[in-house]
């Protein structure tokens, strides 16, 4: 029998408003039901006079749901947290203590971490020090067994979580939060990692814990930063979800890889992870994919799908792209990927040899991630897909070789380049002279067109070669190519000029 998931609350920083959130609790569990737990990051207590801690403290009022909470921020709420391992602080409300594992009985493991970071000593009530953020990842990290923990909960932000991920609105990573956390994150592998103090609602695009093609797949990582409760400008501060405890979740499901998972935004990606065993081939009819290829003579698929979300200065919750109807021959993280074939990886997107090329060296260019469209890419995947093409431009010209890319957007999840508006089906041509066609696709369409005009009489003079499936060899002769291709390749390799 499967394991019922537990149903759990996340909130921002309290500030004093108990009243405000416990009635929002109340709320929200009659009109859906009850929750297990309530965890609260950020600041549980404010500055303001405590009437209303008074009437929890002393029983007159009680928390509708089982609260933990983290200790203080700052040294004027130090004096709420008397015990560094955690205590009752009223009826249904615990500290959870400095630093440290909760286990529940279901074998549910959160992992709190209390204050705000302090590379000084002595290290203030309020903070944590690098030797708190050690003791805690080698407690946990030492075991062989260790896959991850269910849940980090931290005050401070991350630094650098908004690397490779959608747009963190008015907070930026690179300066913002705490590299000591990133660090603590990397090691832990948290399922899910909650944050606050930034006075407002972040929530990242989920990222992976394993280095694509070094690694065996591991579970992904979902990041959220809530905001203030009762703030003014609405903003989520409660964030509702269901987890089945890890120990308890069957492998292949735990690690399965979400539509729009990124990068991890705490380490360099996808270059880092590529050695000389490598990824994807793609069929050419997956209905899942998007394409987008260059060959020597012409340019083919490229799957994407996912959405490396760009959000508004109002970071919203990233809208979720839909899954593909089937397993996805080119996403980088999917199994069904053939790791040989790939011949180069850069930071967003990655080269793999085309399964049933129309010659030894058509190659595709594709995004390391799941796109759905590439209006939806960001700014950074769109730069790296360009730098490909100028790449592979000069390439094929020192070989004595021309190239044409082209892309079908029509029965696939795919890609809608910025000429085309978002659902119009389309064909789109792109010659290494700089011309560019394009067509609207109103009916029928021939799936295969693209390759079939490449292979006619007219132009490459290999017709039997215009169907990929009576193209396919063995795969040693793949790995073959894909060796020879790799070693050409070399000296354009911008990647390398890139680390």
């Amino acid at each position: 029998m499967a394991q019922k998931p537990l149903r759990l609350l996340a909130c921002g920083d309290v500030e004093g408003k108990f009243d405000a959130l416990f009635s929002r609790v109340r709320a929200i569990q009659k009109k859906t039901g009850n929750f297990d737990l309530l965890l609260c990051v950020g600041n549980f207590f404010g500055s303001t006079p405590d009437a209303e801690w008074e009437e929890y403290k002393t029983g007159i009022k009680k928390a509708p749901i089982q609260t933990y909470v983290l200790g203080a921020n700052n040294q004027e709420t130090v004096k709420y947290f008397q015990d560094v391992d955690g205590c009752e602080l009223a009826e249904n409300i615990t500290y959870l203590g400095r630093k440290g594992v909760f286990t529940g009985s279901s074998g549910l493991q959160i992992v709190y971490l209390s204050g705000t970071e302090s590379l000084n000593e002595p290290v203030p009530g309020y903070s944590f020090s690098p030797k708190d953020v050690s003791s805690l990842r080698t407690m946990l990290c030492s075991t062989p067994q260790f896959k991850g923990v269910d849940i980090l909960l931290t005050s401070p932000w991350p630094k650098y979580v908004g690397n490779f991920g959608n747009s963190s609105g008015e907070v930026d990573t690179k300066k913002c939060g705490s590299a000591l956390i990133s660090s603590l994150a990397t090691g832990l592998k948290p399922r899910y990692h909650f944050a606050a103090l930034e006075k407002t609602y972040y929530e990242r695009l989920p990222y992976r814990n394993h280095i694509v093609l070094q690694e065996n797949a591991q579970h992904a990582t979902r990041f959220i930063a809530l905001a203030n409760v009762g703030n003014p400008e609405k903003k989520k501060y409660l964030y509702a979800f269901s987890i089945v405890p890890m120990k308890l979740m069957d492998a292949a499901e735990l690690v399965k890889q979400p539509p729009d998972v990124t990068e991890n935004p705490y380490r360099k990606s996808g270059k880092e992870a590529f050695t000389g065993k490598q990824t994807p081939a793609p069929e050419e009819e997956s209905a899942c994919q998007f394409f987008f290829d260059l060959n020597e003579k012409q340019g083919r698929k490229r799957s994407s799908t996912g959405r490396d979300s760009k959000s508004s200065p109002h970071p919203k919750q990233p809208r979720k792209p839909p899954q593909p109807p089937g397993p996805c021959w080119f996403c980088l993280a999917s199994p069904e990927v053939e790791k040989h074939l790939v011949v180069n990886i850069g930071t967003h997107c990655y080269l793999a040899l085309a399964k049933g090329g129309l010659s030894d060296d058509h190659v595709l260019i594709l995004p390391i991630g799941h796109y759905q469209s590439v209006v939806e890419l960001s700014a950074e995947v769109v730069e790296e897909v360009e730098k490909y093409k100028a790449t592979l431009r000069r390439f094929f010209r020192s070989r004595g070789k021309r190239c044409v890319l082209f892309e079908r957007n029509y029965k696939s999840h795919h890609l809608q380049l910025q000429i085309a508006q978002p659902g119009a089906a389309y064909f789109y041509v792109e010659l290494d002279t700089g011309e560019k066609l394009f067509h609207r696709i109103k009916k029928n369409f021939p799936l295969q067109f693209g390759r079939e005009v490449l292979a006619s009489e007219a132009i490459l003079n290999i017709p039997d070669k215009s169907d990929w499936r009576k193209c396919q060899i063995s795969k040693e002769e793949e790995e073959t190519l894909a060796r020879r291709f790799r070693k050409d390749f070399e000296p354009f390799d911008f990647t390398v000029d890139d680390d």
